[in-house]
């Protein structure tokens, strides 16, 4: 990945848009449904996942790859359903701009459009700067690199949202598990819309148990990894 790839919106088969990296033949979200994918692999498999074991006080995640801010904003208008306060921090080294998001429209897309406001201060938000999106939502972004991460045992859960390994390898090796596998508490959960078998290799390597699940739309399975 590098600066100054062209980025163009499109439009995905549910109706929700996402950008497409032409020079990479590759895309924020699925071209099957970016609201769809989202939906089924970080909520769906990873959030109410996690929530089924136990309430906590503060669920922790880490987003890999804050990206368009989907992933953010969905999490938010979940946790509000069910009361469940939340810390997010996200990591993006190339962000994408607020007049890009707001392209997106995920409130109008979402039905939500009261929650514009939440989108717009998670996009216009400063980075490496904590700050209270609600009374029980904690937004983090860092902009650095998945390799410069270093956390330990500070995280439930991590979205993994990484571009493919045909684009950018480097990201699924399992010198990169290893640390969201240190990030993680005992029992946290990684989930991801990949399931190459190279991907779930290094993800046992580092200790990781997998579980290949039924994907999203236009893709016949996902991986979630829980830590031993």
């Amino acid at each position: 990945m590098k600066e100054g790839i062209q980025r163009k919106i499109i439009i995905t088969d549910d109706g929700s848009k996402t950008i497409h990296l032409p020079e990479l033949n590759e895309q924020y979200h699925s071209k099957h449904g970016a609201v769809n994918e989202a939906m089924h692999v970080f909520i769906e498999s990873g959030f109410n996942h996690i929530l089924k074991k136990e309430f906590l006080d503060h669920l922790a995640i880490l987003e890999m790859g804050f990206g368009t801010g989907l992933n953010a904003f969905i999490t938010f208008l979940e946790a509000e359903k069910c009361n469940q306060p939340i810390n997010y921090v996200s990591i993006e080294a190339y962000p994408v701009t607020w007049s890009e998001a707001k392209l997106m429209m995920y409130p109008e897309v979402l039905s939500v459009e009261e929650k514009s406001p939440i989108f717009s201060r998670m996009h216009q938000s400063n980075w490496e700067k904590p700050v209270d999106i609600s009374s029980s939502f904690k937004l983090l972004k860092r902009k650095q690199f998945f390799v410069e991460i270093s956390d330990i045992e500070c995280f439930d859960l991590i979205y993994f949202d990484a571009f493919g390994a045909r684009v950018q390898p480097e990201l699924w090796t399992s010198e990169i598990f290893t640390k969201m596998y240190k990030a993680l508490r005992h029992k946290g959960v990684l989930v991801t819309y990949s399931a190459k078998g190279s991907v779930r290799r290094a993800m046992q390597e580092v200790g990781f148990d997998v579980e290949r699940l039924p994907g999203p739309p236009g893709k016949r399975e996902m991986l979630r990894a829980t830590k031993k």
